[in-house]
Protein backbone atom coordinates (compact mmCIF):
# COMPACT_ATOMS: atom_id res chain seq x y z
CA UNK A 1 0.00 0.00 0.00
CA UNK A 2 1.47 3.34 -1.02
CA UNK A 3 -1.09 5.61 0.86
CA UNK A 4 -1.94 5.17 4.56
CA UNK A 5 -5.37 3.49 5.90
CA UNK A 6 -7.10 6.01 6.89
CA UNK A 7 -9.22 5.50 10.64
CA UNK A 8 -11.90 7.94 11.43
CA UNK A 9 -12.31 7.95 14.91
CA UNK A 10 -10.03 7.80 17.76
CA UNK A 11 -12.10 5.51 20.15
CA UNK A 12 -11.41 1.98 21.29
CA UNK A 13 -11.70 0.10 17.72
CA UNK A 14 -10.14 2.87 15.65
CA UNK A 15 -7.22 2.69 18.37
CA UNK A 16 -7.11 -1.13 18.45
CA UNK A 17 -7.37 -1.47 14.08
CA UNK A 18 -4.24 1.02 14.03
CA UNK A 19 -1.90 -0.71 16.47
CA UNK A 20 -2.84 -4.55 14.69
CA UNK A 21 -2.21 -2.44 11.55
CA UNK A 22 1.05 -1.17 12.87
CA UNK A 23 2.50 -4.07 14.00
CA UNK A 24 1.43 -5.36 10.64
CA UNK A 25 3.84 -2.54 8.80
CA UNK A 26 0.96 -0.80 6.96
CA UNK A 27 1.28 3.04 7.58
CA UNK A 28 -1.88 4.30 8.94
CA UNK A 29 -3.64 8.01 9.65
CA UNK A 30 -5.97 8.49 13.02
CA UNK A 31 -8.44 11.13 12.14
CA UNK A 32 -10.24 11.96 15.72
CA UNK A 33 -12.51 15.35 15.72
CA UNK A 34 -12.25 16.13 19.24
CA UNK A 35 -9.51 17.57 21.31
CA UNK A 36 -9.21 13.94 22.80
CA UNK A 37 -8.99 9.93 22.33
CA UNK A 38 -10.92 7.46 23.72
CA UNK A 39 -14.40 8.16 22.12
CA UNK A 40 -16.99 7.01 24.45
CA UNK A 41 -13.67 5.70 27.13
CA UNK A 42 -13.67 8.35 28.80
CA UNK A 43 -12.13 8.51 32.61
CA UNK A 44 -12.39 11.99 34.92
CA UNK A 45 -10.78 13.17 37.71
CA UNK A 46 -11.94 15.58 40.35
CA UNK A 47 -11.10 18.80 39.28
CA UNK A 48 -7.33 19.69 41.64
CA UNK A 49 -7.71 16.42 43.24
CA UNK A 50 -5.85 14.03 40.52
CA UNK A 51 -4.77 11.82 43.92
CA UNK A 52 -8.19 10.33 43.72
CA UNK A 53 -8.20 8.34 41.06
CA UNK A 54 -10.02 8.47 37.65
CA UNK A 55 -13.55 7.51 37.50
CA UNK A 56 -15.51 6.21 34.03
CA UNK A 57 -17.92 8.60 32.51
CA UNK A 58 -18.71 5.80 29.61
CA UNK A 59 -17.66 1.91 29.69
CA UNK A 60 -17.26 0.79 33.26
CA UNK A 61 -16.76 -3.08 33.41
CA UNK A 62 -15.67 -6.19 30.99
CA UNK A 63 -16.31 -9.72 31.97
CA UNK A 64 -12.49 -11.86 30.88
CA UNK A 65 -14.72 -14.68 31.24
CA UNK A 66 -16.80 -14.29 28.40
CA UNK A 67 -14.70 -11.07 26.37
CA UNK A 68 -11.52 -13.07 24.84
CA UNK A 69 -10.28 -9.81 22.96
CA UNK A 70 -10.42 -7.51 26.02
CA UNK A 71 -9.03 -10.07 28.76
CA UNK A 72 -6.71 -10.99 25.60
CA UNK A 73 -5.51 -7.32 25.13
CA UNK A 74 -5.33 -6.40 29.15
CA UNK A 75 -3.15 -8.95 29.56
CA UNK A 76 -0.70 -7.61 26.90
CA UNK A 77 -0.76 -3.97 28.10
CA UNK A 78 -0.04 -5.19 31.50
CA UNK A 79 -2.97 -3.89 32.89
CA UNK A 80 -4.52 -4.45 36.57
CA UNK A 81 -7.65 -5.33 37.43
CA UNK A 82 -10.15 -5.42 40.44
CA UNK A 83 -13.27 -7.14 41.11
CA UNK A 84 -16.56 -4.96 41.05
CA UNK A 85 -17.47 -4.62 44.64
CA UNK A 86 -20.69 -5.53 45.40
CA UNK A 87 -20.42 -6.72 48.78
CA UNK A 88 -23.41 -5.88 50.80
CA UNK A 89 -26.75 -5.36 50.70
CA UNK A 90 -28.93 -3.59 47.85
CA UNK A 91 -31.21 -0.55 47.96
CA UNK A 92 -34.87 -0.87 46.49
CA UNK A 93 -36.44 3.00 45.72
CA UNK A 94 -39.59 2.26 44.75
CA UNK A 95 -41.35 5.96 45.57
CA UNK A 96 -40.19 9.52 46.01
CA UNK A 97 -41.80 9.89 49.48
CA UNK A 98 -41.42 6.59 50.98
CA UNK A 99 -37.55 5.35 52.30
CA UNK A 100 -35.89 2.95 50.22
CA UNK A 101 -35.76 -0.57 51.42
CA UNK A 102 -32.77 -2.81 51.87
CA UNK A 103 -32.98 -6.01 50.56
CA UNK A 104 -30.03 -9.07 50.44
CA UNK A 105 -28.30 -9.19 47.29
CA UNK A 106 -28.72 -12.93 46.06
CA UNK A 107 -25.42 -12.80 43.60
CA UNK A 108 -22.87 -15.40 41.72
CA UNK A 109 -19.71 -13.99 42.11
CA UNK A 110 -18.41 -15.56 39.48
CA UNK A 111 -21.06 -12.77 37.40
CA UNK A 112 -19.18 -9.68 38.76
CA UNK A 113 -18.03 -7.14 36.56
CA UNK A 114 -13.79 -7.02 36.41
CA UNK A 115 -12.82 -3.39 36.04
CA UNK A 116 -9.20 -1.97 35.42
CA UNK A 117 -7.42 -0.12 38.34
CA UNK A 118 -6.92 3.23 36.18
CA UNK A 119 -10.27 3.56 34.81
CA UNK A 120 -11.49 2.35 31.65
CA UNK A 121 -9.14 5.52 30.09
CA UNK A 122 -5.64 3.09 31.41
CA UNK A 123 -6.70 0.76 28.48
CA UNK A 124 -6.61 3.96 26.03
CA UNK A 125 -3.43 5.50 26.99
CA UNK A 126 -1.65 1.79 26.61
CA UNK A 127 -3.16 1.20 23.38
CA UNK A 128 -2.10 4.54 21.65
CA UNK A 129 1.45 3.78 23.34
CA UNK A 130 1.57 1.31 20.93
CA UNK A 131 1.44 3.52 17.71
CA UNK A 132 3.44 6.22 16.69
CA UNK A 133 1.94 9.56 18.08
CA UNK A 134 2.38 11.25 14.52
CA UNK A 135 0.06 8.95 13.39
CA UNK A 136 -3.30 10.38 15.64
CA UNK A 137 -4.40 13.89 14.67
CA UNK A 138 -6.77 15.40 16.76
CA UNK A 139 -9.49 17.99 16.03
CA UNK A 140 -9.85 16.81 12.45
CA UNK A 141 -13.24 16.74 11.19
CA UNK A 142 -13.72 14.21 8.39
CA UNK A 143 -16.04 15.86 5.51
CA UNK A 144 -15.80 14.25 2.74
CA UNK A 145 -14.92 11.18 1.04
CA UNK A 146 -14.50 11.07 -2.66
CA UNK A 147 -13.12 8.16 -4.97
CA UNK A 148 -11.97 8.79 -8.62
CA UNK A 149 -13.40 6.62 -11.66
CA UNK A 150 -9.36 4.53 -10.85
CA UNK A 151 -10.76 3.46 -7.86
CA UNK A 152 -8.33 5.88 -6.02
CA UNK A 153 -9.55 7.27 -2.62
CA UNK A 154 -8.94 10.92 -1.04
CA UNK A 155 -10.66 11.98 2.17
CA UNK A 156 -11.41 15.27 3.39
CA UNK A 157 -10.77 16.76 6.71
CA UNK A 158 -11.51 20.15 8.09
CA UNK A 159 -8.66 21.04 10.70
CA UNK A 160 -9.86 22.94 13.77
CA UNK A 161 -8.52 26.33 12.24
CA UNK A 162 -10.91 25.71 9.35
CA UNK A 163 -7.95 24.61 6.82
CA UNK A 164 -9.22 21.97 4.48
CA UNK A 165 -6.79 18.86 4.04
CA UNK A 166 -6.79 16.43 1.65
CA UNK A 167 -5.50 12.76 2.60
CA UNK A 168 -5.47 10.27 -0.37
CA UNK A 169 -6.17 6.81 1.62
CA UNK A 170 -5.47 2.93 0.33
CA UNK A 171 -8.53 2.29 2.22
CA UNK A 172 -10.73 3.66 5.29
CA UNK A 173 -12.05 2.08 8.22
CA UNK A 174 -14.94 4.14 9.90
CA UNK A 175 -14.28 3.59 13.58
CA UNK A 176 -17.34 6.10 14.94
CA UNK A 177 -20.97 5.44 15.46
CA UNK A 178 -22.64 4.92 12.36
CA UNK A 179 -25.18 7.51 12.58
CA UNK A 180 -22.40 9.94 12.74
CA UNK A 181 -21.16 8.53 9.38
CA UNK A 182 -24.76 8.76 8.14
CA UNK A 183 -25.17 12.45 9.30
CA UNK A 184 -21.79 13.90 9.03
CA UNK A 185 -19.88 12.48 5.96
CA UNK A 186 -20.64 12.82 2.15
CA UNK A 187 -19.30 9.90 -0.43
CA UNK A 188 -18.45 10.67 -4.23
CA UNK A 189 -19.96 8.03 -5.29
CA UNK A 190 -23.20 7.98 -2.62
CA UNK A 191 -22.75 4.94 -0.37
CA UNK A 192 -25.27 2.05 -1.50
CA UNK A 193 -29.06 3.46 -0.23
CA UNK A 194 -29.36 0.03 1.44
CA UNK A 195 -26.85 0.48 3.11
CA UNK A 196 -27.24 4.27 3.85
CA UNK A 197 -30.80 3.14 5.49
CA UNK A 198 -28.94 0.69 7.73
CA UNK A 199 -26.42 2.57 9.16
CA UNK A 200 -29.17 5.85 9.68
CA UNK A 201 -31.37 3.14 11.75
CA UNK A 202 -28.30 1.64 14.17
CA UNK A 203 -28.63 3.55 17.15
CA UNK A 204 -25.68 4.79 18.91
CA UNK A 205 -24.84 3.03 22.02
CA UNK A 206 -24.99 5.24 24.98
CA UNK A 207 -26.60 8.13 22.81
CA UNK A 208 -29.64 8.44 24.91
CA UNK A 209 -27.48 8.08 28.57
CA UNK A 210 -25.86 9.86 30.68
CA UNK A 211 -24.09 9.28 33.96
CA UNK A 212 -23.42 10.55 36.98
CA UNK A 213 -20.38 9.62 39.29
CA UNK A 214 -20.57 11.39 43.18
CA UNK A 215 -17.40 11.19 44.28
CA UNK A 216 -16.78 10.98 48.55
CA UNK A 217 -13.61 10.70 51.11
CA UNK A 218 -14.51 6.86 51.76
CA UNK A 219 -16.92 4.47 50.75
CA UNK A 220 -19.13 5.55 53.93
CA UNK A 221 -21.65 2.75 52.85
CA UNK A 222 -19.50 -0.42 53.17
CA UNK A 223 -19.61 0.58 57.17
CA UNK A 224 -23.65 0.12 57.08
CA UNK A 225 -23.21 -3.18 55.12
CA UNK A 226 -24.13 -1.66 52.34
CA UNK A 227 -23.20 -2.76 48.78
CA UNK A 228 -24.02 0.79 46.77
CA UNK A 229 -26.33 -1.21 44.73
CA UNK A 230 -29.67 0.17 43.85
CA UNK A 231 -32.63 -0.17 41.65
CA UNK A 232 -35.37 3.03 41.73
CA UNK A 233 -38.53 3.77 40.01
CA UNK A 234 -38.34 6.85 41.91
CA UNK A 235 -34.71 8.36 40.19
CA UNK A 236 -33.76 10.50 39.13
CA UNK A 237 -31.08 7.27 39.07
CA UNK A 238 -32.71 4.40 38.10
CA UNK A 239 -29.16 2.24 38.84
CA UNK A 240 -26.54 2.93 41.09
CA UNK A 241 -23.13 1.11 41.75
CA UNK A 242 -20.18 1.61 43.45
CA UNK A 243 -17.46 3.15 41.96
CA UNK A 244 -14.99 3.33 44.47
CA UNK A 245 -11.12 2.71 43.49
CA UNK A 246 -9.05 -0.10 44.69
CA UNK A 247 -7.79 2.28 48.00
CA UNK A 248 -9.19 5.53 49.24
CA UNK A 249 -11.91 7.86 47.94
CA UNK A 250 -15.56 6.51 47.47
CA UNK A 251 -17.81 7.04 44.72
CA UNK A 252 -21.05 6.18 43.16
CA UNK A 253 -22.17 6.21 40.03
CA UNK A 254 -25.28 6.00 38.25
CA UNK A 255 -27.11 5.50 34.71
CA UNK A 256 -30.49 8.22 34.62
CA UNK A 257 -33.84 7.12 33.94
CA UNK A 258 -34.85 11.05 33.09
CA UNK A 259 -35.31 10.82 28.95
CA UNK A 260 -32.31 13.26 27.47
CA UNK A 261 -34.87 15.67 26.39
CA UNK A 262 -35.88 16.18 29.87
CA UNK A 263 -32.68 16.25 30.59
CA UNK A 264 -31.63 19.35 28.38
CA UNK A 265 -34.52 20.99 29.69
CA UNK A 266 -33.57 20.77 33.19
CA UNK A 267 -29.83 21.78 32.56
CA UNK A 268 -27.16 20.31 34.22
CA UNK A 269 -26.97 22.12 37.44
CA UNK A 270 -30.25 21.17 37.91
CA UNK A 271 -29.66 17.38 36.99
CA UNK A 272 -26.84 17.55 39.39
CA UNK A 273 -28.65 18.69 42.39
CA UNK A 274 -31.63 16.41 41.94
CA UNK A 275 -28.77 13.12 41.62
CA UNK A 276 -27.20 15.10 45.37
CA UNK A 277 -30.72 14.96 46.98
CA UNK A 278 -31.63 10.98 45.97
CA UNK A 279 -27.93 10.07 46.96
CA UNK A 280 -28.64 11.54 50.52
CA UNK A 281 -32.32 9.87 50.62
CA UNK A 282 -30.68 6.66 50.08
CA UNK A 283 -27.44 7.02 52.22
CA UNK A 284 -28.44 9.42 54.54
CA UNK A 285 -26.19 12.51 56.14
CA UNK A 286 -23.04 11.15 55.29
CA UNK A 287 -23.50 11.65 51.13
CA UNK A 288 -24.45 15.23 51.78
CA UNK A 289 -21.13 16.61 50.75
CA UNK A 290 -19.25 15.01 48.08
CA UNK A 291 -16.39 16.13 46.82
CA UNK A 292 -17.89 16.54 43.85
CA UNK A 293 -20.68 14.84 41.25
CA UNK A 294 -18.93 14.30 37.90
CA UNK A 295 -21.35 14.07 35.24
CA UNK A 296 -21.33 13.20 31.20
CA UNK A 297 -24.79 13.54 29.20
CA UNK A 298 -23.92 11.19 26.14
CA UNK A 299 -27.06 12.73 24.80
CA UNK A 300 -25.87 16.05 23.85
CA UNK A 301 -22.67 15.61 22.80
CA UNK A 302 -22.23 15.99 19.24
CA UNK A 303 -18.97 13.89 18.62
CA UNK A 304 -21.36 11.03 20.00
CA UNK A 305 -24.79 10.99 19.24
CA UNK A 306 -27.30 12.56 16.92
CA UNK A 307 -30.82 13.60 17.59
CA UNK A 308 -32.60 10.63 16.76
CA UNK A 309 -30.57 9.07 19.29
CA UNK A 310 -32.39 10.61 22.43
CA UNK A 311 -35.05 8.66 22.14
CA UNK A 312 -34.89 4.95 23.66
CA UNK A 313 -33.57 1.91 22.01
CA UNK A 314 -36.12 0.22 19.28
CA UNK A 315 -33.90 -1.64 17.38
CA UNK A 316 -31.16 -4.09 18.99
CA UNK A 317 -31.73 -6.37 16.19
CA UNK A 318 -30.27 -3.55 13.86
CA UNK A 319 -26.53 -4.05 15.60
CA UNK A 320 -23.92 -5.28 13.69
CA UNK A 321 -22.09 -5.41 10.15
CA UNK A 322 -24.17 -3.13 7.35
CA UNK A 323 -24.99 -4.39 4.18
CA UNK A 324 -22.14 -4.68 1.09
CA UNK A 325 -21.19 -1.57 0.20
CA UNK A 326 -21.34 -1.73 -3.99
CA UNK A 327 -18.45 0.32 -5.11
CA UNK A 328 -17.40 1.13 -2.11
CA UNK A 329 -16.42 -2.57 -1.14
CA UNK A 330 -12.47 -3.42 0.24
CA UNK A 331 -12.44 0.92 0.00
CA UNK A 332 -14.79 1.46 2.89
CA UNK A 333 -14.74 -0.74 6.14
CA UNK A 334 -17.01 -0.22 9.20
CA UNK A 335 -15.69 -0.54 12.72
CA UNK A 336 -16.89 0.21 16.21
CA UNK A 337 -18.97 -1.68 18.33
CA UNK A 338 -22.27 -0.84 16.86
CA UNK A 339 -21.26 -3.09 13.90
CA UNK A 340 -20.78 -6.18 15.94
CA UNK A 341 -23.45 -7.84 16.14
CA UNK A 342 -22.62 -10.51 19.39
CA UNK A 343 -20.92 -7.63 21.62
CA UNK A 344 -22.65 -4.53 20.66
CA UNK A 345 -22.65 -2.11 23.21
CA UNK A 346 -19.44 -3.52 24.65
CA UNK A 347 -15.63 -2.56 25.06
CA UNK A 348 -15.28 -6.32 23.16
CA UNK A 349 -17.47 -5.48 20.49
CA UNK A 350 -15.32 -2.57 19.89
CA UNK A 351 -12.40 -4.48 19.63
CA UNK A 352 -13.98 -7.68 17.87
CA UNK A 353 -15.45 -4.88 15.45
CA UNK A 354 -11.66 -3.64 14.85
CA UNK A 355 -9.89 -7.38 14.28
CA UNK A 356 -13.04 -7.69 11.78
CA UNK A 357 -11.95 -4.76 9.80
CA UNK A 358 -8.10 -4.80 9.77
CA UNK A 359 -9.15 -8.79 8.03
CA UNK A 360 -11.37 -6.89 5.96
CA UNK A 361 -8.59 -4.07 4.77
CA UNK A 362 -5.82 -6.68 4.50
CA UNK A 363 -6.99 -9.44 2.35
Amino acid sequence: MNNPVVIIGAGLSGLRATSLLTEKGIYCRILESRDRIGGRALSATVPNRPDLGRFDLGPTWFWPQYEPQMAALVKELNLATFIQQNDGDMLVERFQIKPPERCVLQENMDERGVRLTGGIQSLIDALAKSIPPEMIKLQMQVKRIRMDEAGNVTVEAEQANGTIENIPAAAVILALPPRLVAHHIEFAPPLPPDLLADIAEKPTWMGSQAKAVAVYETPFWRKARLSGLVLSSAGPMQEIYDASPTSGAGALFGFFGIPAEVREQMGQEKVIKLVANQLVKLFGKEAENPLAILYKDWASDSKTAVEEDSSPFKNYNSYGQPPAAGSWEKKVVFAGTETNAQYSGHLEGALQSAVQAVFKVTH
